[in-house]
């Protein structure tokens, strides 16, 4: 009889994958000062002419590849959901278990996806 409730309650857990993505076009802009000698003749010397200008550069500068986080607990937690789950219905009796079975799924899903490295 457990057996058919644990099944039960396996069948409502969906799994839906998400495809979720960072933008990989994303630019910053940073402001340069420039020089330019312009040459001269004897009758009118030369001079130096600045400017500033805006260079377009990747945002987080080149160490963001290394901070980007590729943890993904989402097997964890289902699978430690399902055993929290049914380690509630099999321990608990009656009326309680309207409120073990989902307390203990909670539970094992975070335990579960701490488990898996989230």
């Amino acid at each position: 009889m457990k057996f058919i409730h644990l099944l039960f309650l396996i069948s409502f857990f969906p799994v839906i994958p998400v495809n979720a993505t960072t933008p990989k076009s994303v630019t910053c802009t940073r402001t340069e000062y420039r020089e330019e000698y312009i040459p001269g003749t004897k009758s009118s010397p030369g001079y130096v002419k600045s400017y500033e200008i805006d260079v377009e550069i990747p945002c987080g500068g080149p160490n963001q590849a290394g901070k980007i986080d590729h943890n993904d607990c989402s097997e964890g937690s289902v699978i430690g959901g399902i055993i929290g789950a049914g380690l509630a219905l099999s321990s608990s009796r009656g009326k309680d278990r309207l409120w073990a079975v989902p307390a203990g799924g909670t539970a094992g899903a975070l335990i579960g996806c701490q488990v898996d490295g989230g």
